[in-house]
């Protein structure tokens, strides 16, 4: 993922994803365009140049222009233009409301590799999103969101409760997924499901059966299928009427070996036609994940400081750790050891 879909406009933005500058764009007809951020020439950011007519953008130092493919279509001072004056296009697809962007071999982009992220767009399901850049490998967000009994300790006043810790959890995988799955039956709901249940049943103080189910889709993706429903109203067997339901959608693109785009929205399915509530829970997220954020910053930090550290692993660490697999699989697939070295 490179942006979300109202970032890219007629005026260029720079956006660095795996460690590739990217100049992003619209063509006049409205359809997003990803070049690499240098000119052919002198290499001037070409997101600091201006978009022409049709889908041209001008390199903001010498003038020279190119089309969406890349390839330029005027140079100053001359008619011949030289034909290697070209960068690299990449491969764009609009979905979910967010811009994806193959950076590989433009042969082999498919976008059925694009994760399952529908509940952005299904009617059904209201919600909305921001963007945190997160100064850390985003490996260590992946860590932070397949194993949620740091909510206990990092988000007490919130979403956090000692039930996280003692409560079971199965881990699954099968091809390029890995899930994780923790139920918590017939607790107190904590504050911020306290305030979501009574959002759709006023009032309602009793217990609660609560669900984290976190689906991660490799490379980056993961959608967190959480809730809370009336104590023994059937959540555990499907029937979620009596209850609340979330999707934390996450996708965490990096913008280096040390830094990344950690792109969220928490969407729902009740009280859809409520923009104050859209509003609250966006912005009590945010809250929460900022907390997120000063742990996994001043953990890279601790990493810098100790750069031949190796991670020891708790039974709390299953989903995180089928999770490296998978990226390392594909990293050696690609003949790389590290990303983005």
């Amino acid at each position: 993922m490179a942006a979300w879909d109202y970032e890219v406009t007629r005026k260029p933005m720079s956006r660095r994803i795996a460690d590739r500058p990217l100049a992003l764009y619209r063509a006049e007809d409205g359809r997003a365009v990803a070049l690499a951020d240098a000119c052919w020439h002198r290499l001037a950011p070409l997101s600091l140049g201006k978009t022409l007519a049709g889908d041209q953008i001008q390199c903001p130092y010498h003038g020279i222009i190119y089309n969406s493919a890349g390839r330029c279509v005027s140079m100053p001072a001359q008619e011949t233009i030289n034909p290697s004056a070209t960068v690299p296009s990449f491969p764009v697809v609009e979905r979910y409301r967010y811009v994806w962007v193959w950076l590989g071999d433009a042969t082999k982009a498919d976008p059925e590799l694009i994760p399952d992220m529908r509940q952005m767009t299904d009617p059904a399901w209201a919600g909305d999103g921001l963007t945190i850049p997160v100064n850390c490998n985003f490996q260590l967000v992946l860590d932070n969101l397949m194993d949620l009994t740091h909510e206990e300790f990092v988000h007490g006043s919130s979403i956090g409760q000692e039930e996280l810790s003692e409560s079971d959890f199965v881990v699954t995988h099968e091809g390029n997924t890995v899930t994780v799955t923790r139920w918590m039956l017939d607790i107190d709901a904590p504050p911020f499901w306290r305030k979501n249940i009574q959002d759709k049943f006023p009032g309602y103080e009793g217990k609660v059966d609560r669900w984290q189910i976190i689906h991660f889709e490799s490379p980056s993706t993961i959608c967190i299928d959480v809730g809370v429903a009336k104590a023994g109203t059937g959540a555990p067997g499907g029937d979620r009427s009596q209850g609340v339901n979330g999707y934390v959608m996450n996708t965490i693109s990096p913008e280096t070996a040390k830094t990344c785009h950690y792109f969220w929205a928490f969407m729902r399915n009740y009280r859809l036609e409520s923009q104050l509530i859209t509003t609250q829970l966006r912005d009590r997220v945010s809250r929460v994940f900022k907390e997120d954020e000063d742990m996994l910053e001043a953990q890279q930090a601790a990493i810098d400081a100790n750069p031949d550290y190796e991670f020891y692993n708790l039974n709390i660490d299953a989903g995180g750790m089928w999770v490296r697999r998978l990226i390392e699989r594909q990293l050696a697939a690609e003949g790389r050891l590290v990303p983005f070295a």
